[in-house]
């Protein structure tokens, strides 16, 4: 076998070869510095070698790593024929002497490419070209590996000298720059055209500004978005654009300090034919290679669907709200109607009965009196109950009449005392108070009502010989009154606490005890019926509060916030 692999190169050029080579490789640099096409850069380099080797051809294939086949890269003096017939060929043993050496990554030589065994595929096209010896060189990539194969080619069987192996390594060198600077080159290419397709023909509104915030360019979406018939170029940014909340100076100043951003922030753009709209821009900073800031590209995005998104599911869940509220304010009307027809119909089936009582019987003077008591009893339950409801659509449409003025807080809670005094020695209910000479502004009667509603509840459902305590707490500011209603009885239930100033809330069925005890007693049939949720509403309307201080089985204390009449404006 003839194959060859080629020493270490050794001893250099003489005086006269180094200059030719010398000169002839300024040229090639000169022909790479002004991006010349590759075909011509290495015709170039080839044709100089051939000069210095008299009779001698040469070629240079360029290799396809992915698909593992050579190409032809330049061959200024071989026969087309020949140059088709290797075009493509696969790199591997017994390739040529080109295929070889890629697949070997080493030089190989073929004195006599007739009797060479690695040309037996190509010995006819080499003879039909006038070609007998084929000495091949693998050009090395940055990585190492091959990138091409720098080949000479002589018409005589022929072993390269070293004058020649020297002058090979130098050009093919050369060759490998001449590739690998054609590649960046083509990388740098494909790059820019793909950012001039992604700028360009993107959706989204670009802008390239300079250092001075000028606009260098713009992409036709932005330019469209802005209306802009006359371009933008050449605008400042800070004319197309107004920051929200900020100047855009001063962000694209922070932007300067922070490392180039991305920075996102909503701004107006101020279109060309007068109708602004809103959009979100990210700015951020390309570097200039000496530090300094060279140009900001800045993206626009138009928040017009997006507004409009917002706005359409605002109103879908309004809408959705409303619905549901108005389902709620029905069902809640039905149960109040349901509840108020329970509520009084007990009292008048009591008048009923006893009004056919009174028709059908001759009773004596004694029973008729208790007959007659017992439905004056009952007709003033079923007036109260109408009153309440009265008053509490009044409260809900936000229509009670009321007589604000100033009122001793002491007076009246001595006055309901009176008045519960009795329903109090039936259970043997000690009332007490410790009321300070407070002052507030609300209507007389309505304060009355609010206070026997709570104190009324406190004796009904507070323990049998217990006690109620009404007492004036700290306030939080000299603005507000609060007065306490204390009982000692077992508690509001902790299911029925969240709607206990709902009109006819009911607890949980339980059993009720033999003491009478208090709402955490309450039975499937017994509600907190309107009087809570009627105070409760009086006292928002008289500019107070209500509220369950504290419940459990020591006892429940319900707190009023009222105003306090120095501190209320006439």
């Amino acid at each position: 076998m003839s194959t060859v692999e080629l020493s270490h190169l050794g001893a250099g050029l003489g005086p006269e070869d180094a200059r030719e080579v010398l000169d002839r490789q300024a040229e090639v640099l000169e022909l790479i510095a002004r991006a010349a096409a590759l075909p011509d850069v290495l015709t170039r380099i080839l044709t100089s070698l051939e000069e210095l080797i008299p009779g001698a051809r040469s070629s240079v294939l360029l290799l396809d790593r992915e698909g593992g086949t050579l190409h032809h890269g330049a061959a200024p003096s071989l026969p087309a024929q020949y140059v088709a017939a290797i075009d493509g060929i696969s790199i591997r043993e017994g390739a040529g002497s080109c295929g070889t050496a890629a697949a070997l990554n080493a030089p190989v030589v073929a004195i006599d490419v007739r009797s060479d065994p690695l040309w037996v595929d190509f010995r006819d096209v080499a003879e039909a070209a006038g070609l007998r010896s084929c000495w091949s060189t693998p050009i090395d990539g940055r990585d190492g590996l091959p990138v091409g194969t720098f080949a000479v080619y002589h018409p005589q069987p022929h072993r390269p000298s070293r004058r020649e192996e020297l002058l090979v390594d130098r050009f093919s060198h050369l060759a490998s720059v001449a590739i690998e600077h054609a590649g960046l080159l083509a990388d740098l290419v494909e790059s820019e055209e793909r950012f001039r397709r992604s700028f360009d023909d993107n959706s989204l509104g670009m802008a390239i500004v300079a250092a001075d915030r000028v606009i260098a360019t713009s992409n036709r979406a932005l330019t469209t978005l802005a209306q802009a018939g006359s371009g933008l170029v050449g605008r400042p940014l800070a004319e197309l654009m107004t920051a929200r909340g900020r100047s855009l100076d001063s962000l694209l100043d922070d932007l300067d300090g922070n490392g180039g951003g991305p920075m996102t922030f909503e701004a107006t753009l101020h279109r060309d034919d007068r109708h602004d709209v809103e959009v979100e821009v990210t700015a951020s900073l390309l570097h200039h290679r000496a530090g300094g800031t060279e140009q900001y590209v800045v993206n626009v995005l138009d928040l017009t669907e997006r507004r409009a998104a917002e706005r359409d599911r605002r109103a879908r869940l309004e809408a959705e709200t409303a619905r549901r509220t108005a389902e709620e304010l029905s069902h809640a009307k039905s149960e109040l109607l349901a509840a108020v027809g329970h509520e009084a119909r007990t009292p008048i089936q009591a008048i009923v009965g006893f009004a056919e009582l009174l028709d059908t019987i001759d009773l004596d003077e004694a029973r008729r009196r208790e007959a007659l008591g017992y439905i004056g009893a009952a007709a003033r339950h079923v007036i109260d109950l109408l009153a309440d409801v009265l008053d509490l659509s009044r409260l809900e449409a936000n229509a009670l009449p009321l007589d604000l003025e100033p009122v001793c807080v002491r007076e009246v809670v001595v006055e309901v005392f009176g008045l519960l005094s009795a329903k109090a020695e039936q259970r043997q209910v000690q009332l007490s108070h410790e009321i300070a000479d407070d002052v507030v502004r609300a209507d007389r009667r309505r304060l009355r009502q609010v206070l026997l509603n709570l104190v009324g509840n406190a004796i009904r459902h507070g323990n049998v010989a217990g006690r109620v305590d009404v007492r004036t707490r700290p306030a939080p500011d000299d603005a507000t009154v609060l007065v306490s209603v204390d009982d000692d009885g077992p508690g509001i239930p902790p299911d029925l606490l969240p709607r206990v100033f709902a009109p006819f809330a009911r607890a949980e069925p339980k059993p009720a005890p033999d003491d009478g005890g208090g709402p955490g007693d309450l039975t499937q049939d017994e509600s907190v019926g309107l009087g809570l949720g009627l105070v409760h509403g009086l006292m928002s309307a008289m500019g107070g509060d209500l509220r369950v201080d504290s419940t459990g089985p020591d006892g429940t204390s319900m707190l009023l916030r009222l105003p306090r009449a120095e501190a209320t404006a006439p």
